[in-house]
């Protein structure tokens, strides 16, 4: 199974959008620091939302789509607008 997810840094508020094949092993490495775009010093990065997909090209190509800023990117973020604004602790 593919996941195309979205994360928010619990600190700066950033999100970052990605596709994998084991979400728990890609979030991890996100709060670890061995991920390059989303390294940051201080804070967490929190699952947002994550879309299940049985190809990866699928995926893929969702992934891209969403990291367009174009409509489907758009739509997505007023869709999760409520989520998106919920305050994150960093526990």
């Amino acid at each position: 199974m593919w996941i195309v997810y979205l994360i928010k840094h619990n600190q700066t508020g950033g999100i970052y959008i990605g596709f994998t094949n084991n979400l728990k092993a890609r979030l991890s490495a996100h709060n670890n620091g061995q991920n390059k775009f989303t390294k940051r010093l201080k804070g967490k990065w929190i699952l947002i939302y994550a879309e299940a997909y049985r190809s990866e090209q699928d995926a893929r190509d969702r992934e891209r789509k969403l990291k367009q800023y174009g409509q489907s990117k758009q739509r997505l973020l007023k869709r999760l607008s409520k989520s998106l604004e919920i305050e994150i602790s960093a526990g």
